[in-house]
């Protein structure tokens, strides 16, 4: 039986990966009393008059919203929200084993923005923060776009900021094996979706100088009549030589290759042809854009992918669980880039000089470490740019 068929067979066993657990005893009934009516009307009373109290009355204080809407559900694609739901109950079980935040799955049975966004709003007073998820681009970044601006608790598209949190992080420690600067390095990100796009935005801000997008019609670059309005936008801020090309033409003299595309699109003449020390992350999933013994053979010093049957894993879980634990544990109104960019540098610190090393870049996704490392660090950049509400 191969891991498909036993992961089918499981999820018939489990009839679902979470359920709703009580937190009070109803066992007679003063608990009744207590925990339903006439007690419960105290804490309703208290809310509101004040509804942040909602956060110390009720469990919201850990409750985090897994939304999609179906259209970008892992490598299926537009499969609908119910068929959407496996992934996101999966998600919740994560946020819980790794970080003990409370989560739940809804799959929403719209593709209008728009609706997504009312739809979402009008249920956010029962959440501490949103997880948004597998919702396809360009639509998810008008989605998480339009959701800052009118909620007050924290939005996050993992999809986007997870992948491109933890391949920053990745990135740091693999510099250090090279011993390049990030200021100084040439960085090609092939894939210009959500997460093609949130990784260049990202490392932008952590310090990348030399960026360079590509898509499936070749170089971004400022002023292409095919690119949409997350292309231009990023066009604004990247490839400043205005390079024209395919691919191949990008990874010329690049230090970095970044994948988050579609399998088997790089040779090894392209990985040759890149900057001596190499960094290559193939992450396509499940077969990535150059297999990793191909890319070692063809020169490259260090490489990460999405899987867990090689070294350097680059996996979102690193990052999600430990981000939401710090932001509800300051109340943050928001995750923003700083948060973002201090995630990257503590997911980092966890790989020690002595342990660094070309197949050692990363913390590996089970590392009980890693969700209290992130979320003080997510607390700490909270307090320090004003987001922190405790």
């Amino acid at each position: 039986m191969d891991i498909k068929q036993e992961s089918l067979q499981k999820h018939y066993e489990w009839n679902g990966k979470i359920e709703v657990i009580s937190r009070c005893e109803v066992n007679d009934r003063h608990d009744l009393s207590l925990a339903y009516t006439p007690g419960v009307a105290e804490a309703c009373l208290v809310i509101n008059k004040d509804v942040n109290k909602s956060y110390e009355l009720t469990r919201r204080n850990n409750l985090v919203a897994v939304i999609t809407d179906g259209t970008a559900i892992l490598g299926l694609g537009d499969i609908g929200p119910e068929a959407g739901m496996p992934v996101m109950e999966g998600k919740c079980a994560l946020f819980k084993t790794f970080a003990d935040v409370d989560a739940f799955p809804l799959c929403i049975r719209s593709k209008d923005v728009d609706e997504l966004v009312r739809t979402i709003y009008l249920i956010s007073g029962s959440f501490g923060g949103i997880n948004l998820e597998d919702i396809s681009a360009p639509r998810c970044f008008e989605v998480e776009r339009k959701l800052k601006e009118i909620c007050d608790i924290p939005i996050f598209h993992d999809d986007q900021h997870g992948t491109a949190i933890v391949v920053a992080a990745a990135l740091l420690n693999a510099l250090r094996v090279v011993k390049k600067n990030i200021g100084d390095v040439k960085v090609v990100i092939n894939g210009a979706g959500s997460a093609g796009i949130a990784i260049g935005k990202h490392l932008l801000n952590m310090g990348v100088k030399h960026l360079t997008m590509v898509d499936r019609f070749g170089i971004i670059c400022k002023g292409m009549p095919e690119l949409n309005s997350a292309h231009a936008e990023i066009a604004e801020v990247t490839n400043l030589e205005h390079q024209m090309g395919t691919l191949a033409d990008a990874m010329k003299g690049a230090d970095v290759f970044i994948g988050v595309s579609a399998p088997n699109i790089v040779s090894e003449d392209m990985v040759r042809s890149m900057a001596n020390d190499a960094i290559v992350f193939p992450m396509a999933n499940p077969t990535p854009e150059i297999m990793p013994d191909k890319a070692k053979a063809a020169g490259a010093r260090v490489v990460g992918t999405g899987r867990s049957d090689f070294p350097n894993q680059i996996n979102n879980v690193l990052a999600f669980p430990g981000i939401f634990r710090g932001a509800l544990d300051c109340r943050a109104s928001c995750i923003n880039e700083e948060m973002k960019v201090a995630t990257s540098y503590a997911l980092a610190s966890l790989i020690s000089d002595e342990d660094l090393n070309e197949e050692n870049i990363i913390a590996p996704a089970l590392d009980k470490r890693v969700a209290q490392v992130v979320a003080e660090a997510v607390v700490k950049a909270a307090k320090e740019t004003g987001v922190a509400r405790i």
